[in-house]
């Protein structure tokens, strides 16, 4: 055998059997450890057993001693518990014994009361008894002097009827017919005082409430309303406005409705037209025009309708001003515009808003005075004269004009008669009619109210009456209601009845020929026949 192989067989086996023993060594001292680990761990567990169950003898019994803090807690709770509940029965059960002892005392006294008044009942009974008692021997006595009286009455009938020739009847036909006709005598005096009376009072009533009125409303004086001056800073300006052969004031004049009139006046261009709404545009839009320094005929009709927008909405907002400072409600928004277009037209040189609002005012104050409602009356005063700044202008009187626009716009009917009626167009219905008419009355033919003079009124006037005084036949004439009517009085004896027809239109054509008046004038011809007779 090679040697080298038995050298690595002997090799191989010496390292096997020492491997052998080393490893049963190792084997050992392992198993060595791990029972000594073992029995550590053993002894650690039942210490910390040990510990476990004398912390849980300790949890056990703090948690006894905590249930029995808290067991002794409650009870004491449950009992104060019980205390208050005990306590608050035993008031309720007082309050209830008082009760009950307050009504018991309360039936007392009305068981004596009810005795009290059954002895009454009784006392008085006996009383009634014995007057029932009297009074039926009182009747028989009064019934045997009835029938002595009736013999006795009978008798003197008898002989009166005996002694004047007249049975009891006719007698007694003719007393009734005496006092029948003395009645009535005095009822004619005691009627014809009372409406003489009437007609005093009510003359001084009406001066006196028409006086209050007026001096209750304050009113602006008149305002001045001509042709429209629009000042400029230089005449350079005037060229620039009328433009390259008048292609500016043209384009100005289409689109405002406004004749624009440049003249030698110094610094200065007048506006002329009738409507003042147009003439306010036109002014405001020429004044933006010349700040602004681009006038063409393009920017003449933006900037135009730029303005007629705001005046639009200036108009709005002034109808709503209004009825908000005269306390007007539920108005239709048609009606406000029409309002505050008022504010841009004149009568006869009276602003038409201020007119309006002062007529408002004065039918306010005056219906109040009369015991009527103020608040129809200032309504019917502000709309009155609605029918002078119509959009379109129909040809019929402003006021029925006005009507028409109020029923349209679903105001009340006595608004609507009130406003109508103002001119005694149509019949008036209402109470609140005349007063809207006096107060019209009043607001335009103040002095100071329009821009006639004191003179030349009374002069309009004093026409008007020689005018119908110049016809045969007239007696007496009175201008009255501002001169918007004329009284014609004629002799019964002179003119007849178709005459009277004849004599209004023909004072009416010559009123038209000769005079100049604001609105319209009604003839009215009176002819009467009186007889009159005085018992002396």
């Amino acid at each position: 055998m090679n040697p080298i192989i038995l050298t690595i067989i002997l090799a191989v086996l010496f390292l096997s059997v020492a491997g052998y023993f080393t490893w049963r060594e190792l084997s050992r001292r392992s198993f060595e450890e791990r029972d000594r680990l073992l029995a550590q761990a053993k002894e650690e567990v039942d210490q910390i057993r040990s510990k476990a169950l004398a912390d849980s003898e300790d949890l056990i019994n703090k948690a006894k001693a905590d249930a029995d803090l808290q067991k002794k807690n409650k009870l004491l709770e449950v009992k104060e518990e019980f205390l208050k509940r005990k306590n608050a029965l035993d008031r309720e059960v007082q309050v209830r014994q008082s009760k009950l002892q307050t009504v018991e005392t309360k039936l007392k006294d009305r068981e004596q009361s009810v005795h009290r008044k059954q002895e009454e009942l009784i006392r008085r009974t006996k009383e009634l008894d014995q007057k029932e008692e009297s009074l039926e021997k009182q009747l028989q006595f009064n019934k045997e002097r009835e029938a002595e009286l009736d013999l006795i009455r009978r008798r003197e009938a008898a002989e009166l009827e005996t002694i004047s020739g007249l049975s009891a009847e006719e007698a007694k036909a003719r007393l009734v017919e005496s006092l029948k006709e003395e009645a009535r005598a005095e009822a004619e005096v005691m009627v014809n005082e009372i409406i003489d009376e009437a007609k005093m009072s009510a003359n001084f009533q009406a001066k006196n409430i028409v006086i209050k009125t007026i001096q209750r409303v304050a009113a602006e004086t008149a305002i001045e309303n001509a042709v429209t001056i629009f000042h400029i800073d230089s005449d350079e300006i005037k060229g620039r406005i009328i433009g390259r052969e008048g292609r500016n004031i043209r384009a100005l004049e289409a689109a405002t409705g406004v004749e624009v009139i440049v003249d030698d006046t110094p610094e200065a261009i007048v506006l002329s037209c009738f409507d003042p709404v147009r003439r306010e545009i036109a002014r405001l839009a020429l004044h933006q025009l010349v700040q602004d320094g681009r006038i063409h005929p393009a920017r003449i009709e933006e900037v135009v309708e730029k303005v007629r927008e705001q005046i639009e909405d200036e108009i709005v907002e002034t109808g709503k001003r209004t009825v908000i400072d005269l306390g007007i409600h539920g108005l239709h928004p048609e009606l406000i515009r029409l309002v505050g277009k008022m504010k841009y037209r004149s009568s006869y040189g009276q602003n038409l808003l201020q007119h309006a609002r002062e007529t408002a005012n004065l039918s306010a104050v005056m219906a109040s005075e009369l015991g009527l409602n103020p608040k129809k009356a200032r309504r019917a005063g502000l709309l009155h004269d609605i029918g002078k700044v119509p959009d379109d202008e129909p040809e019929m009187p402003h006021a029925l004009l006005g009507m028409k626009l109020c029923e349209k716009y679903k105001e009340k009917p006595d608004i609507c008669n009130a406003v109508g009626a103002h001119h005694d167009d149509i019949e008036m219905k209402s109470l609140i009619a005349p007063i809207v008419q006096v107060c019209d009355s009043i607001s335009g033919a103040r002095p100071g109210a329009r821009r006639e003079i004191a003179e030349a009124y009374i002069k309009r006037l004093d026409s008007l009456e020689k005018v119908a005084l110049s016809y045969p036949g007239v007696i007496k004439t009175y201008a009255i209601q501002a001169g918007r009517e004329l009284r014609v009085i004629v002799g019964a004896d002179k003119i007849s009845d178709a005459q009277t027809q004849e004599l209004s239109g023909a004072i009416a054509r010559q009123i038209e020929d000769e005079m100049t008046y604001p609105g319209q004038v009604k003839i009215t011809v009176i002819r009467e026949t009186r007889m009159v007779a005085y018992a002396k």
